[in-house]
Formats: structure tokens, sequence, C-alpha cells
């Protein structure tokens, strides 16, 4: 069984298209980043609350394996994309503060 994932453009063209979203050209680029991290955020929580719903109802016998098996899924690779940005964003801080003045 495979589980669908997503284009590797689609984060991309999902900040681009926010950016480009009315009022995106007047905030500086630090708070559209903020902003755009928070919406990334909060959708990684949705996945997981989503997958947890679908272990509800599949433990009370409305919904099926398949369907939490597809929402896990989604939640465990939206967990290993959010680790790996974590992970990014600290080694380049690293590499910042090591920097000779």
């Amino acid at each position: 069984m495979s589980i669908p994932l997503a284009p590797a453009g689609a984060a991309a063209a999902a900040y681009r298209a926010a950016d480009a979203l009315p009022g995106a050209a007047t905030q500086s680029a630090t708070a559209g980043f903020g902003a755009a991290l928070t919406r990334a955020m909060e959708s990684a929580v949705e996945v997981g609350r989503e997958a947890d719903t679908a272990s509800t109802r599949a433990l009370t016998g409305q919904g099926s394996v398949t369907d939490v098996v597809l929402a896990v899924g989604r939640a465990e690779l939206t967990l290993q994309t959010a680790v790996a940005v974590r992970d990014r964003v600290v080694a380049a801080y690293q590499d910042v503060m090591r920097m000779p003045i």
C-alpha cells in the first residue's frame, strides 16, 4: 500500500501563493516568513488531529482501518517534515554563530 504524497514543490508553491495574497507586499520579509511558518505549524497540528479523529472513528466502528493508516501516514510525514525543518533552522543558527565577526 502506498501513501499519497504531495509533490516535492508543493510546499514552495504554497509559500509563493501565500506570499502573493493581498497585503503580503506590505509585510516585511520576516513577518511573511513568520506567518507562513505559523500557518504550516497550524496545518501540521490539524493533520495530527485528523489522524486522532480517524483512529477514534475506527475504534468505535465508524471508520475503516485504511482511513486510519492513511491519516497516520500523513501525520507521520508531517512530523518528519517539521523535524527536518527544525534541524535545518538549528544548523543555520549554529553556522551563523560560528561566523567570525
